[in-house]
Parts: structure tokens; C-alpha cells; sequence
């Protein structure tokens, strides 16, 4: 599938000019701009699309939302598991100030402040957002890929989605191979180099998790996947050899 980012916007109702800012901000990248511009989204494109549309329901910033979705190791389902929690605390806040409207319109007089209060969901944000640093802003990783994250312009997002898209086309070349093949192995050789230069310094032990993620994830199975079928099991493969030599 592919779409222009007019026929997202409708899809979406998310404007163009959104879209774009998102694209500017390396949140939402096209799977291909053409050379005249034009920008195209695929599944992939507009599933990241729902996550941060979930994000930003929840208050969540825009530099906020890039370091959570730059994160290698982020939790898709744990991710909609938090948000729907707190996206329950809005509903039921919502439904008390409804309430409140309706006392009002039948003539009570009695000052209620409490549907105003925002404690509880500010504090169930709060404790999802530190979770989240918690568990990644540590480490070396997270820092380097947030730093690098806020440095590039969106001409050099395009760059480097352009770089990727290149060798996952050399995986896509090489699947008929064996994944111990010279070849397939120095692609996954690439893959690291590229992670390293573009994110965050991409040890043998870090790319061996991701090459796990990316068979047992479905969010980065189904982004590489859409390049061709069976390519995240194949890439995965490529990488267990890669890492255990």
C-alpha cells in the first residue's frame, strides 16, 4: 500500500501540514519522497501515525514522543496497555464534568471543584514517562540516539531513511542465499555501521537483541516484513551468525 500524504490526511483527519511537522521532526518519516518531493506512507507509516496519535491524546510532547519511539526497545503492547489506563482517567474525568454541567443546568449552586482535579492523571503520566526513562534514559544508547535524534534537519532524516531503504533492498537481493553467506553477512555489517553512525555506538550484544526484536516484535516484524515477506526472520538469521563469530 501506498498513499500520498493528501489521501493520509483524509484517511486521518490529521492535516497536511501536521504531517509534515511530523516529518520535519523525524517522528513520522515517508517510506519514499521522490526526487520532486512527494512524500508516500505505507502500513508502517500509519501505524507509527496511530502511536503517536495515542501520545499526543495524552499530552505527551513532541520531543517527548521522539524519544519514546526512537527507543530500539520500545513496548508497542505495553505502550497501548499505559495509554488506554490513562485514557480511562480522562474518560471518567470527562464524565464527571458532564455531570457537573448537568447540576448546573438544573439549577445547582453548590461550587465542586473536585472533575477538575487532574492529580491522577497527571501522576499516571508521570510514572509512565519515568518508567520509560528509567528503563532506557540510562543507558548510553537512549542518549545517543536522542541527542542525534534532535541534531538532524529533515533533509538528513531523508538521508539516512534513504541509506536504510538501500540495504534492506540488499537483504531483499540476498534472501534466496544463505543467511552465512559473505555477502549476507557483510549487509548485516552495513546494518550495524549505519545503526552506529545515525543512532547510537550498535555493539555486537545490542545487535543481537535487536535481531531478536526484529522476528519477535511484531511492530519491527511488520515494518521489515513490508519490504518482503519472511525479511525480519531473514535479517534475524544474518544477524545470529553475524554476532556469534
Amino acid at each position: 500500500m501506498k498513499m500520498t500524504v493528501k489521501e493520509v490526511a483524509m484517511l486521518t483527519g490529521v492535516s497536511v501540514r501536521t504531517l509534515h511537522y511530523y516529518h520535519r521532526e523525524g517522528i513520522l518519516i515517508p517510506s519514499e519522497v521522490t526526487e520532486n518531493r512527494y512524500r508516500y506512507y505505507d502500513t508502517a507509516n500509519l501505524a507509527q501515525l496511530q502511536n503517536i496519535l495515542f501520545l499526543r491524546e495524552l499530552d505527551f510532547s513532541i520531543q517527548e514522543i521522539k524519544g519514546i519511539l526512537a527507543d530500539p526497545n520500545y513496548d508497542e503492547m505495553d505502550a497501548f496497555k499505559k495509554q488506554r489506563h490513562l485514557l480511562l482517567l480522562k474518560r471518567c474525568r470527562l464524565d464527571k464534568l458532564i455531570a457537573l454541567l448537568d447540576q448546573k443546568l438544573e439549577g445547582e449552586r453548590t461550587m465542586n471543584f473536585k472533575p477538575f482535579d487532574m492529580t491522577e492523571i497527571e501522576a499516571n503520566k508521570k510514572q509512565y514517562e519515568t518508567e520509560v526513562k528509567e528503563r532506557w534514559g540510562k543507558t548510553d544508547a537512549y542518549r545517543q540516539s536522542q541527542q542525534k535524534a534532535n541534531s538532524y534537519s529533515p533533509e538528513q532524516w531523508e538521508a539516512i531513511h534513504t541509506e536504510a531503504e538501500a540495504i534492506y533492498a540488499g537483504f531483499v537481493t540476498k534472501m534466496a542465499q544463505d543467511a552465512a553467506d559473505p555477502e549476507v553477512q557483510e549487509l548485516v555489517a552495513e546494518w550495524q555501521a549505519h545503526i552506529s553512525r545515525h543512532y547510537y555506538n550498535c555493539s555486537k550484544e545490542i545487535l543481537s537483541g535487536l535481531g531478536l526484536m526484529y522476528v519477535h516484535d511484531d511492530r519491527f516484524k511488520a515494518n521489515i516484513d513490508s519490504h518482503a515477506d519472511g525479511l525480519a526472520q531473514f535479517m534475524s538469521d544474518a544477524i545470529g551468525i553475524y554476532t556469534d563469530k
